[in-house]
């Protein structure tokens, strides 16, 4: 489902024309003001069942000053990259790298200098396929997640997606850029249908396959509450964990982000884990309170 709102509801259905002038943008949900909060985060990574190498990337990047938290806030990104032996792997790490680093020198207001840094990504891709015959064809997903100021900002590219937990209930907070929606947009398929479609995965947009990419973002920031939790994640685990699903694994406040994301690989890995595994968990917890962390650090990065 996905999450619409205006301020004090909640609404599952999104249905707009978003403006292209460069950055595609949409409206975005806004929830109530938050309390002092501080981002508890977990990530798994995980070849899967089936292939040798795993393509995927992810991070989550959390300062360790109160200056730095103030201008940057916490940053999350999960690629899913493309493209044949290496390349694949090549495109979305390249992706991470300079999406971390752009984003870090950028001062320009969110959610444009998250989108900047995306948009730098792209050109990065198509650069290194120019100087490397081996890697042409190369690309990525791409979904990205600042929390700052009691607030939430994403901006994504692909069909790796950002979930809201809250409530109890779980909200889809992107929408793929893939043929199957493209059809569930025009009214030609349902919801339920293009989940099962067997073109699911055949994507409309990713980074690397032009010079121009278009970055779907949220226009306005989302603001955030105790208790809710966001899950980035490759279509490695959302193709084989149901939305509920991951709402029972991460919906439970004692269970700690690093668990959840354990367990959720673990899941989809029992359910043949027929491609890279990568997932992200950020919950928001009241100063102070929360489960014990099974790794506290300034970054974040999984083992494959």
């Amino acid at each position: 489902m996905s999450f619409w709102s205006g301020i004090g509801r909640l609404w599952r259905v999104q249905d707009r024309t978003a403006a292209r002038v460069g950055v595609e943008t949409g409206s975005q949900p806004r929830g109530a003001p938050s309390a002092e909060l501080r981002v508890e985060a977990g990530v798994a990574s995980d070849p899967g069942c089936v292939r040798a190498v795993n393509e995927d990337a992810l991070r989550v990047i959390r300062p360790t000053t109160a200056e730095e938290l103030a201008r940057h806030g916490v940053l999350a990104v999960v690629c899913d990259g493309m493209g044949g032996h290496e390349a694949g792997e090549v495109a979305s790490a390249l992706a991470l790298e300079t999406i971390v680093q752009r984003f870090a020198t950028d001062d320009r207001a969110l959610p444009e200098a998250l989108v900047r840094a995306i948009q730098a990504a792209n050109t990065a891709i198509r650069r290194a396929t120019r100087d490397n015959a081996r890697l042409r064809g190369m690309g990525t997903t791409c979904c990205a997640l600042v929390l700052r100021d009691g607030a939430a900002h994403c901006a994504h590219v692909g069909d790796s997606r950002c979930y809201l937990v809250r409530d109890g209930e779980v909200f889809l907070m992107t929408e793929d850029h893939s043929a199957v929606m493209d059809l569930v947009r025009r009214g030609l398929l349902t919801r339920d249908e293009a989940s099962h479609h067997p073109e699911r995965n055949v994507i409309s947009r990713a980074l690397g396959s032009h010079d121009e990419v278009a970055v779907s973002a949220w226009e306005r920031p989302f603001a955030v509450r105790p208790g809710d939790a966001f899950i980035l994640c490759s279509d490695g685990l959302h193709d084989l964990v149901g939305d509920e699903e991951l709402r029972d694994v991460v919906g439970a406040g004692e269970v700690h982000a690093q668990v959840a994301c354990d367990r959720l690989v673990a899941l989809a890995r029992e359910r043949g884990g027929h491609d890279n595994i990568s997932v992200a968990v950020l919950r928001m917890r009241a100063d102070g309170a929360g489960a014990a962390a099974p790794r506290e650090t300034r970054t974040l990065e999984a083992a494959s």
